[in-house]
């Protein structure tokens, strides 16, 4: 038996479309349709991605147009506007200032400042900033002179050409130097009004943007012309242009630093930073110099010129222990905060500068070297003439008078010429040897060489070889004619008396501070033995004959209490523009007090006109009033013991 397959059933598939659609309807007897099974469901259908290759494109010809720019304008720069761009770069790059180093101040011995430094600023500019080019108008660089002429007190066409220099390519020009803080400030003001209304009124240009200033420093001189003589001034580069300020000017100035910086438009950029080098302050000068005793020897040598209409006059006060000069006065004088009213004859230290015949003042030298060679003593006599012939000249007193019978004691109080020729003559067995042994002690006194202060333009005086001297000479420059000192080497000698015959070396500085506050004394000064302390101490008190004795030149310069040395001189000028004879030079020196010397003043007027052109007339006085103060501010006790009271005459 064969089996049969089982009869299959049938699995709904998909509903088939209807192809019947639009047909007639079956009718009857025909095969019914089949039923339509359950729907199949619908299959996904995926997002299909638009093409890349457009968007590509579109970078592509982005970035190409941006780098085509770029090469247009690198094309621009560096071919096209090479020179325009280049003449812009060169307003912003790097420059190097100098930084001015404070200078050192100038004090007294008590630390009162003479000479000090302030804040200032230079006033500078870059013309470049001042073209059309940078501004947009032809007039610029007058305008800004116009605004800045009344300002700065300086003349509008000398700015002008400034700020239109012939060199085009010029960065840098000094309009004016060393201004006060106030000056500057007006100028920024005005330099800051101009740009705020450039940039609401297109009409106004800021003709200032190119002013700019640098620190710096102003020397002032608080005292005015207080010892202005010593002091010197400070030209327009910075510098010393005489006194102590030329002398010792590279200690005062210290050193400059420097600054290196990124600039823009003439102002500097913050943000880049720079590079410095600090500047050395200069160090600070302590003089010897009081300030008090200076005020008034110069306030008593400035009344005796004018008095006596005088060329000129200078005192000088010295220690004489010491060698220190306690004062150094010239009149006229000038105000070194204001050179453009300062006569130019009166800038320097006459004092130092002045060479000039002393006079009698120079027979206490003399006599001296008469002492120490042991030829004749204070009570020798001399027989004084009312005329000695000598050479070929006839020599005579300042007066007529009948023979004189005067100890060697007698012809210094009395100031004779006639005694000094025939005391020295004693000094060799001949005439040239007794120049030649007067010349050693002159020498020795510091005639004819520098007084070892080193002061800018000093005079060493004119003091020929003993060989040389003239028939006149060898009888004229044992009393102070034919031989040429300064001021302070007469001082000195009168100093050197005072000192036990011991000659110091004068000095003017006592030290330097320096940055760091620490103190240097100067070099202790050199100090060479004259005469002996025996004939210092005699000749001090044959000094003393001269002020106290009534037969003495010098009375006018007594001092009450105070026992005083000293010596009057009237001697022949010449006349530094003729080269001859006329007028006098009138001079006192000496010390106190006599029995213990402490102080030493000496004073010269020259060419006095008015009145009396005696040294003991019109030099004793200001002797007199500037000792007195000098004695009171050291605070020198009166002498307890009286005069030494030497005999001036013998009876025949």
């Amino acid at each position: 038996m064969t089996d049969r397959e089982p009869p299959r059933r049938r699995v709904p598939g998909p509903a088939r479309p209807d192809r019947s659609a639009g047909r007639r309807r079956p009718g009857p007897g025909a095969h019914p349709s089949r039923r339509p099974g359950p729907p199949r469901p619908a299959a996904a259908r995926g997002i299909r991605l638009g093409s890349p290759r457009p968007r590509l494109r579109l970078i592509g010809f982005a970035l190409t147009l941006v780098m085509l720019v770029f090469v247009v304008r690198l094309l621009q720069v560096q071919a096209v506007d090479a020179s325009a761009y280049a003449a812009k770069a060169q307003q912003n790059r790097y420059v190097v200032h100098t930084l001015a180093a404070q200078r050192g101040e100038i004090t007294d011995r008590t630390g009162v400042a003479l000479a000090t430094s302030v804040d200032a600023y230079d006033i500078t500019a870059d013309p470049t900033l001042f073209t059309r080019e940078q501004l947009k108008v032809d007039d610029a660089p007058e305008q800004a002179a116009a605004l800045l002429a009344p300002i700065l007190g300086t003349d509008q066409a000398e700015l002008v050409r400034k700020l239109r220099p012939k060199d085009s390519k010029l960065r840098y020009v000094r309009l004016a130097t060393r201004q006060t803080p106030q000056v500057w400030r007006q100028i920024k003001d005005l330099r800051t009004a101009l740009a705020a209304k450039a940039e609401t009124d297109s009409s106004t240009v800021n003709v200032l943007g190119g002013v700019l200033a640098e620190p710096s420093s102003k020397r002032v001189y608080p005292n005015g012309d207080l010892a202005a003589g010593i002091l010197g001034w400070v030209n327009a580069d910075g510098k010393g242009g005489g006194g102590i300020e030329q002398q010792l000017n590279d200690e005062l100035a210290g050193e400059d630093g420097k600054i290196r910086y990124a600039q823009s438009g003439g102002l500097q950029v913050p943000t880049v930073g720079s590079t410095e080098t600090p500047a050395v302050p200069g160090s600070d000068i302590e003089l010897t110099i009081d300030r008090d005793i200076q005020w008034a020897a110069q306030d008593a040598i400035a009344e005796q010129v004018e008095k006596s209409e005088a060329d000129r006059g200078y005192v000088i006060v010295q220690d004489t222990r010491t060698g220190e000069i306690l004062a150094m006065a010239n009149s006229p004088g000038f105000d070194p905060n204001d050179l453009t009213t300062a006569d130019a004859t009166a800038m320097g230290n006459a004092a130092l500068q002045d060479a000039f015949e002393p006079g009698s003042t120079a027979k206490v030298m003399s006599m001296a070297a008469v002492l120490e060679e042991n030829v004749a003593t204070p009570q020798t006599h001399v027989v004084v003439p009312n005329r000695l012939h000598r050479g070929d000249r006839l020599f005579q007193d300042d007066i007529d008078h009948p023979t004189w019978y005067l100890t060697l004691n007698g012809v210094l109080a009395k100031s004779s010429n006639i005694g000094t020729i025939l005391a020295t003559g004693q000094l060799g067995r001949t005439q040239a040897e007794a120049n030649r042994v007067l010349h050693k002690y002159l020498r020795a006194f510091g005639i004819g060489g520098y007084t070892g202060l080193g002061f800018p333009g000093e005079t060493q005086g004119i003091l020929a070889p003993p060989e040389q001297w003239s028939t006149s000479q060898q009888y004229t420059i044992p009393f102070g004619q034919g031989v040429s000192i300064n001021a302070m080497q007469a001082a000195s000698v009168y100093s050197t008396i005072a000192n036990g015959g011991m000659r110091v070396e004068p000095t003017l500085v006592r030290g330097t501070k320096g940055p760091d506050g620490r103190f240097t004394p100067a070099p202790e000064p050199d100090r060479t033995r004259v005469v002996s302390e025996k004939t210092a101490r005699t000749l001090a008190r044959m000094l003393e004959s001269v002020v106290d004795d009534e037969e003495g030149t010098g009375t006018k310069a007594r001092i009450p209490g105070y026992r005083v040395a000293g010596k009057t001189g009237t001697a022949n000028r010449v006349d530094p523009d003729t080269g001859k004879y006329r007028g006098y030079t009138s001079s006192f020196a000496g010390f106190a007090p006599a029995d213990k010397p402490r102080v030493t003043v000496y004073c010269a007027i020259q060419n006095a006109t008015k009145g009396s052109y005696f040294g003991g007339q019109i030099c004793g006085p200001v002797y007199k009033q500037v000792m007195e103060f000098a004695l009171k501010t050291l605070q020198v006790p009166p002498t307890g013991a009286g005069p030494a009271r030497l005999p001036v005459t013998f009876k025949p």
